[in-house]
């Protein structure tokens, strides 16, 4: 589950008796997708409306479900706009990383557009909402238009360690070396020893012709488990020590 979906779960409370109840069904989801699913269907077949379908779309989430979660969302947003309830933008929010994790790009960037037209909102939230709408134009293949939103971004939640390496990572693929330099920089200080930011500082630095530099940050990345280490590993194997084609095997 994406950082966003799980800051609104725990922001986006709803008010008054519901309370409770959403947040007992959101740590079940959690901890027990399928009971998540039958406690929020159960909620909504006695009149729970949109908390029950955002604690649904939460246990859909938890179960790799992304398309029907981001269906559920957009269902609990739509009722939300209907009695202008508070947390649509929280909703629309949410459907657009469901969509993101669904693979639907086009769909994620709709409810993010939507998610921002509605307005309201800390600069915070709102500053998520740029940065997640920025993967969707990267997917979409409309850089500028991410640039737009990443700079958006970082000017709300400068503190956002993925804000700064999706900058970095948009300014490599635009060859655009210096900038990508500057802002994954800004990314390790804020997030050291992530390994996704370690295997792009690599990548940066293999760019720049500082092959043993980036070996250190790829080594540092290939220490976990997951596909930035992954991608790591292949980076030091295809760019061994004294290579003179630094940045040959980078992950793109």
């Amino acid at each position: 589950m994406s950082l966003l979906l799980i800051l609104a779960a725990v922001a986006a409370q709803p008010s008054g008796d519901e309370t409770d109840r959403f947040r007992q069904c959101a740590a079940l989801a959690q901890k027990d997708a399928s009971a998540g699913v039958e406690a929020a269907q159960a909620w909504q077949a006695t009149g729970g409306d949109i908390p029950a379908r955002q604690c649904l779309g939460l246990a859909y989430m938890a179960m790799d479900r992304a398309a029907p979660a981001a269906v559920v969302f957009e269902q609990a947003a739509r009722a939300a706009e209907a009695v202008q309830d508070q947390r649509v933008t929280d909703l629309w929010g949410q459907a657009g990383n469901a969509w993101l994790v669904a693979g639907e790009a086009e769909k994620a960037r709709a409810a993010f557009n939507t998610a921002l037209a509605h307005g309201g909102g800390s600069d915070d939230w709102k500053g998520e909402l740029y940065i997640d709408r920025a993967r969707a134009l990267v997917e979409l293949g409309q850089p500028d238009a991410a640039r737009a939103d990443l700079d958006r971004a970082l000017e709300l939640v400068p503190g956002d360690p993925m804000g700064w390496l999706l900058s970095a990572t948009l300014a490599r693929r635009q060859n655009d070396i210096a900038h990508a330099a500057l802002h994954i920089a800004e990314a390790e200080k804020r997030a050291p020893g992530d390994p996704n930011i370690a295997l792009e500082a690599g990548n940066i630095a293999g760019l720049q012709g500082r092959l043993a530099e980036a070996r250190e940050k790829w080594s540092a990345a290939a220490k976990g488990d997951g596909p930035a280490s992954a991608a790591a590993r292949a980076a030091l194997e295809a760019n061994p020590p004294g290579d003179v084609h630094q940045g040959n095997g980078t992950p793109q």
